[in-house]
């Protein structure tokens, strides 16, 4: 198992996010544990923004302004982010206290939080195909949280 890479305060979570927001985050630092966080940050901290509407174009967005693509191999893939979402907006329920670099820590050190989560509710064919990558689908193990 792959042991996360944890945030030394609340302030290296919201460079994250903010760095994916206005693109200033170095692709290097775009990691399994900063998709995390900066998905935490937003549901957490950003009642502005509806996530829900909006994070696949920012991440998009993100990814094509530091050189990325988005196709039918690589960048945004949509069900993933939204699996994790869920995982993250059922962590946000339940971690109400500590400081966000706290909340954003214990969620990468839990089962959610975890690289190979989605495949608890996904098979690696479904999760992986062309059409997950582009639009959500339903989960076919079982439900999400």
């Amino acid at each position: 198992m792959h042991a996360p890479r944890l945030f030394e305060n609340d302030e290296s979570v919201r460079r994250i996010g903010e760095g994916l927001l206005d693109h200033s985050l170095p692709k290097a630092e775009w990691t399994h544990e900063a998709h995390i966080a900066a998905s935490f940050w937003l549901v957490a901290e950003r009642p502005d923004i509806d996530v829900d509407a909006e994070i696949a174009e920012i991440i998009s967005g993100y990814n094509v302004a530091t050189g990325g693509v988005n196709d039918d191999a690589n960048g945004y893939h949509d069900t993933i982010t939204r699996c994790f979402l869920a995982g993250v907006r059922a962590h946000a329920m339940l971690a109400l206290g500590g400081t966000l670099a706290d909340r954003v820590n214990a969620l990468l050190e839990s089962e959610a939080g975890r690289r190979d989560w989605p495949l608890r509710f996904y098979s690696r064919e479904r999760l992986f195909s062309v059409e997950a990558r582009r639009g959500y689908v339903e989960p076919d193990l079982r439900p999400l949280p």
